[in-house]
């Protein structure tokens, strides 16, 4: 409980800028504080004694708060890959999505990407987009063997699950020989990565909403993505069936998902990565897996290794290799046909 307040005033902090007026500049009186930030001081300090008191922000004594660089790396410098913005950002959304999921517990359907509102599309970006801006062309992407060179030459590219679209738009930047398309469901998503699209002037890029302009049914991509997605489908056999039948029989598919063990005991030794997983599925990943009847309903640990290997086996993958690339949440896999 203790947690979940102070977890409610990081977001809070973040929203109002708090974390990055502090950063960087030593140990502040509130009046300093709020003078910074453009705030009300006595609600800035009664926030800064609850931070102070869950050990986010350092009391230095004589009514002075500091933001240490290790936390500004976390919090206020929205550009570091060790950015943990997003994760605190996204609960007040989540928490306001509890007396919804009662009728889910009752009728087993869970809520659908678009159900949760436009906030979860916004969340989305933030979580991840870092990592796609910084990791993803200089260090992910030269893992796959052959890509490359592909890319550079002018592939065919599909992102299965696009969101917003800003994996996608990163890499049609990079590789502007590439043509590049985007599948989802989410009506919010899909507009967001249109306006993206708009104000990088990508014409290389085309988004479609998947349910009423499907992946084809015959090869077109030499390279599919899948970033943090194929445990939130409904029917992620049918999707793994579908990128194989669009698929060249050369291409290349880069899946992204948890990095999770097989088993619930084997995640409960790392209780909090745990405790993380299991409750964001119930917010999120298992509402969306279970927002069909007959939904899957894989959640967020739904494909370890062992689950992943077979789900893309029986979809007619025939390679199917681990990548080294570090991350504290997800793994990273190659498949080929």
């Amino acid at each position: 409980m203790v947690a979940a307040y102070a977890a409610g005033l990081v977001a809070l902090g973040l929203r109002l800028g708090l974390y990055r007026a502090m950063a960087g500049q030593g140990p502040l009186t509130s009046n300093e504080v709020a003078e910074r930030a453009g705030l009300h001081e006595r609600w800035v300090l009664e926030w800064l004694h609850a931070q102070s008191a869950a050990r986010v922000v350092d009391y230095a004594g004589n009514g002075r708060f500091e933001v240490t660089d290790a936390v500004a790396a976390l919090l206020a410098d929205e550009s570091s890959i060790l950015y943990l913005g997003g994760s605190f950002t996204t609960l007040p959304n989540h928490l306001s999505l509890l007396p919804r999921l009662d009728e889910a517990f009752h009728t087993g359907l869970g809520l659908a990407f678009d159900d949760r509102g436009l906030e979860s599309a916004q969340d989305s970006e933030v979580l991840m987009g870092n990592w796609y801006r910084q990791v993803l062309i200089s260090t992910a992407l030269p893992q796959l063997e052959g890509v490359i060179s592909r890319l550079h030459q002018g592939a065919v590219v599909a992102d299965v699950g696009c969101g917003s679209g800003i994996a996608l738009l990163e890499m049609a930047q990079a590789f502007p020989t590439s043509t590049f398309h985007g599948y989802d469901v989410s009506v919010h998503a899909l507009e967001r990565a249109e306006s993206h699209r708009a104000a990088l002037g990508a014409g290389n890029v085309t988004f479609h909403r998947v349910d009423a302009d499907p992946l084809p049914d015959g090869p077109m991509f030499d390279l599919v993505t899948t970033f943090d997605c194929l445990h939130d489908m409904t029917r992620p056999g049918e999707t793994v069936k579908a990128i194989r039948k669009a698929m060249v029989g050369d291409g290349t598919w880069f899946i992204v998902d948890i990095d999770c063990a097989p088993t619930f005991e084997q995640n409960l030794r790392r209780r909090r990565f745990a405790t993380m997983l299991y409750s964001t599925s119930v917010y999120s990943c298992l509402s969306s897996a279970l927002s069909e009847p007959g939904g899957a309903g894989l959640g967020t640990c739904g494909l370890p290794e062992p689950a992943l290997r077979k789900l893309v086996g029986d979809g007619g993958f025939g390679r199917f290799r681990r990548l080294d690339i570090e991350h504290p949440i997800n793994a990273f896999y190659e498949v080929r046909p």
